[in-house]
């Protein structure tokens, strides 16, 4: 799973696409990315809108398997391209079913496509899109389980030189966290002894169930409440956290202890709802991670500590972001930390402020730039290795045990979806 090999390995997928010249070789000039949402649920909806609002790109085309969620897309799109001065989503441009997917990938139309689908999709979807020569923006994560991971992996290496491929760890374009990863880096904390984190947030709220959903489609449109579905809390969510201490060690785990459970909620599903993880890292270097998703209000406490012989560094989401000891640093910029009038709470649609405010925007725009100029992205070693130090911690929690990483890829767990698409036409 070495990144460098992936890189190296990529010279053989070389020829399995034969795409648009612009696409290939950059965008001419004045021309807009004809964006396509692949999931229209809150965070996709969300992501589009920061593409339409920040990016040269257009929202040209929507896809979901519900149809009733597609009619809420399309209302919301056509609303905020007329305050952009351009037309809305045409109907022809309109995909439901659980063959949407393919439809969308196959479209002339599009450019691009924002797979924004429950997770256990995001890999079969990935590879859809990128077999039809289009770009591709991913959502965390690229893998449920070591299968999906290992395809994920693959996807990338054909995409390598055709067409940009970005996983949406938005965080590592937030400015504020961009710079003290990079004092790190720099060496302002001396050597790094150990790391902490944590991610608490409430569970994910649905509307009621009416007496005729049957139990697939309740699985479907309360996916976040589901292992397979979504991978777990750690691996859904608290991913971002476990990506920042890979960003700032350079590094995955290679080894870990885990406990946790079900222990507050009572909805359906099979999520735990807390967990407490240690992390091995090269060097001896030990991160220490809990979570908990449960609770009300839509309160949320996310944040990192890294500890090092010259110093401390924290990197909430919310509040001071700094280093302390003999390089202190505290960042200062706070022209986009309130949020506008009327936004939402936080992060109860991915729509973060403070220390995360151009997070969403900052990485938006470095997806397009990269199809504009054509020097395209390729994100998805990365993603793999998030995904699968994720994985490594909800391992050890499940087994009661310490597993390493190589047990891990040498277990190949495989989530089974046990569900017949094809009766959501």
């Amino acid at each position: 799973m070495d990144r460098r090999d992936f890189i190296s390995g990529s010279a053989a997928a070389s020829g399995l696409l034969l795409l648009k010249s612009r696409t290939a070789f950059g965008y001419e000039a004045n021309s807009a990315v004809r964006l396509a949402l692949l999931g229209c649920g809150n965070r996709g909806t969300s992501v589009a809108t920061s593409f339409a609002k920040n990016t040269s790109a257009r929202i040209v085309a929507l896809a979901d398997i519900f149809p009733d969620q597609l009619e809420k897309g399309k209302a919301h799109f056509d609303e905020l391209a007329g305050t952009l001065g351009y037309a809305g989503v045409d109907a022809k441009m309109m995909f439901h079913g659980y063959k949407a997917f393919e439809e969308v990938a196959a479209s002339a139309g599009v450019d691009a496509v924002q797979i924004s689908t429950p997770p256990w999709f995001h890999v079969q979807h990935l590879d859809t899109v990128v077999r039809a020569g289009k770009h591709a923006y991913c959502e965390k994560p690229v893998g449920v389980d070591v299968t999906q991971a290992k395809e994920a992996l693959e996807i990338g290496k054909r995409a390598e030189g055709h067409v940009s491929l970005d996983v949406g760890f938005q965080i590592r374009s937030a400015p504020p966290f961009v710079e003290i990863v990079r004092r790190i880096h720099n060496g302002d904390l001396g050597k790094i002894a150990c790391l902490s984190g944590y991610y608490n947030a409430p569970a994910s709220t649905y509307p009621d169930r009416p007496a005729t959903m049957s139990h697939d489609e309740l699985r479907l449109r309360n996916w976040q409440w589901d292992r397979v579905l979504c991978g777990g809390i750690l691996v859904e969510q608290n991913i971002h956290v476990i990506d920042i201490c890979n960003w700032i060690l350079n590094a995955h785990p290679t080894k870990a202890v885990a406990t946790g459970g079900r222990n507050v909620i009572t909805h359906f599903g099979d999520n735990w709802d807390n967990y407490q993880v240690v992390f091995t890292y090269p060097d001896n270097v030990h991160v220490s991670f809990s979570s908990t998703q449960f609770g009300t209000n839509g309160w949320f406490d996310v944040s990192e500590r890294v500890f090092g012989s010259k110093g401390i560094a924290e990197a909430p989401y919310s509040g001071p972001l700094r280093i302390i000891g003999d390089n202190a640093w505290t960042w200062t910029d706070t022209s986009a930390a309130k949020p506008p009038a009327g936004a939402p709470a936080f992060a109860a649609n991915g729509a973060f402020t403070d220390n995360l405010a151009l997070a969403d925007q900052e990485k938006d725009r470095g997806f397009i730039d990269s199809i504009v100029s054509g020097k395209f992205h390729n994100q998805a070693a990365t993603g793999v290795e998030t995904a699968l130090s994720a994985m490594l911690g909800r391992m050890a929690g499940q087994l009661g045990r310490e597993v390493t990483w190589d047990e891990l890829l040498e277990h190949g767990e495989n989530y089974s979806l046990n569900m017949d698409m094809s009766q959501f036409r």
